[in-house]
């Protein structure tokens, strides 16, 4: 199952490979598909290539194959109840609170992959996020969680379990499954994945103050902390939320 994002990337470069010969440039493509950046455009091959769907052809500018085609060339919206929480401008807003997913988490092997027949993609879960761990150190892909591909968008995703309770003001409570939009930028007022001194991985609510950049918690028994630009990293915006009740 492709997000729509791929699906339409997809048949855009087998039409021109067909019409012309020749794969379309990146800058072509991010028009085609009204993305703002061609790294969009990347992580979208990137998906198609693990996917089975597209290949690059190595020491070849512009050179991609398309492997297989999926069964239909346009996808119909599946009739699923926006219980996500998506990423973009709703988190940018003042006083934003995620919602969330209700349901258990489905270990499975392997990385990120088509999860079943109800329209859901396996996310890795990397593990807690927790002062002091970088997401790299987290990275295991024998653990997954299923969520509904129509909620996530385009782009890369991957899930953490939270630790801690500095976001609850926010919606984020100790051991929900934060979905975590892959991006190295984002925006004053975003919640992100921010990487501090390339050891401390946290995630909070980000605000840009002139030069320096302020990573603000949702708990006001916890300080907001200023780190100069080269301190911090983005490593992920929040998506979403997903919850287990026992």
């Amino acid at each position: 199952m492709l997000t729509r994002k791929q699906n339409e990337l997809l048949m855009f470069i087998n039409k021109r490979l067909n019409d012309d010969g020749v794969s379309p440039s990146f800058d072509e493509m991010k028009e085609a598909l009204r993305l703002k950046s061609k790294s969009g455009i990347h992580r979208l091959i990137t998906g198609l290539e693990e996917r089975g769907f597209l290949r690059r052809l190595p020491h070849r500018a512009r050179a991609l194959q398309v492997l297989k085609l999926p069964d239909t060339a346009a996808m119909p919206a599946p009739n699923v109840m926006p219980m996500l929480a998506r990423a973009g401008m709703a988190e940018a807003r003042e006083g934003f609170v995620p919602q969330v997913i209700r349901g258990d988490r489905v270990p499975l092997a392997g990385a990120i992959q088509v999860a079943n027949e109800a329209h859901a993609l396996s996310l890795p879960l990397y593990g807690r996020i927790a002062a002091g761990t970088p997401i790299e150190a987290l990275r295991d892909n024998s653990t997954t969680v299923d969520v509904p591909v129509a909620l996530l968008g385009s782009g890369a995703h991957y899930c953490l379990e939270i630790q801690g309770d500095s976001m609850v003001e926010a919606g984020i409570q100790n051991g929900d499954i934060a979905i975590i939009k892959s991006a190295d930028t984002a925006e004053t007022g975003e919640i992100v994945v921010a990487l501090i001194d390339d050891t401390e991985a946290t995630l909070k609510r980000l605000r840009k103050k002139g030069a320096s950049i302020a990573l603000e918690p949702a708990n006001a028994a916890y300080e907001t902390r200023i780190f100069g630009p080269d301190r911090v990293k983005i490593q992920g915006r929040l998506a979403g939320l997903y919850r287990r009740y026992n």
